[in-house]
């Protein structure tokens, strides 16, 4: 996500959409608020960068070592790309994990089909007061699931760019064409990749990330995801396997009209 002339406005590919509303009216608009995190979310610093550009969050996996971002946040191999979950005001309560490796579907490696704007990253373990951990066991982690219902409500953490803390909301999804999107202000330049979340009764699940149509969404208020599919669960699969890896191109402009 970018800003221009105070509207904020996410990179990415364009994409067609029509919209597809729950009810008779578009959903309310509420405001996120700043909390203090939660371990499973974190910020995703750039190779090298010592200011976050996305969001990130740990996946539930067998080998217990994998992140969700959306592809658009990443470039080349993944490697040297920094977690730091529940970071806040320039504090890592878990530690920097480094991303060693990552996967995208073929059609965003191919030519950055945003309905594929996604990626799982995995990231290398770390010695903990003498033992080798990775990163589920430290932080905990959340389970993949199905896309969300139009009018179910997701709760999106994430982390905007020059903010020392998270932000978060609460608010009702809805479908936009390809996409499923829900309206809640302002999430900014940095919040890409934060996890949509389902409650339920054993715990969260991601039923989305922040990307997709405009690489998120040309305005302040209203934020895309794609809609999880049989394409995520198989790179999820794939990742957690080790299989072959992926290298990202360079994500290119959002598609937003200008000035927007």
């Amino acid at each position: 996500m970018a800003t221009f002339l105070g509207v904020l406005a996410p990179r990415g590919p364009a994409g067609a959409a029509v919209k597809v509303f729950s009810g008779a009216e578009l959903p309310r608009t509420p405001s996120a608020h700043h909390f203090a995190g939660t371990p499973t979310v974190g910020a995703l610093f750039p190779p090298g960068g010592d200011e976050h550009s996305c969001t990130a969050s740990v996946v539930a996996s067998a080998p217990g070592d994998l992140l969700i971002t959306a592809a658009h946040c990443i470039a080349g191999t993944g490697a040297g790309y920094r977690f730091a979950p529940a970071y806040h005001d320039g504090v890592e309560p878990f530690g920097s994990w480094t991303v060693v490796r990552a996967y995208g579907a073929s059609q965003w490696i191919t030519r950055q089909d945003p309905t594929d704007d996604f990626a799982i990253l995995v990231v290398a373990s770390r010695r903990l007061d003498g033992h080798t951990e990775q990163i589920q066991r430290v932080t905990g982690a959340e389970r993949i699931g199905s896309a969300p219902t139009p009018g179910e409500r997701v709760t999106v953490p994430g982390y905007p760019d020059g903010q020392g803390e998270p932000i978060t909301c609460t608010a009702p999804v809805y479908r936009d064409g390809a996409y499923v999107a829900f309206n809640c202000t302002p999430y900014q330049d940095g919040t890409s990749g934060a996890p949509w979340l389902r409650r339920s009764a054993t715990g969260s699940i991601i039923v989305g990330v922040l990307g997709g149509l405009h690489q998120g969404g040309c305005t302040a208020s209203t934020s895309y995801s794609v809609v999880f599919s049989s394409s995520v669960r198989a790179t999820l699969a794939r990742a957690a396997a080790g299989g072959a890896a992926s290298t990202f191109p360079q994500a290119g402009g959002d598609g937003c009209p200008a000035g927007a």
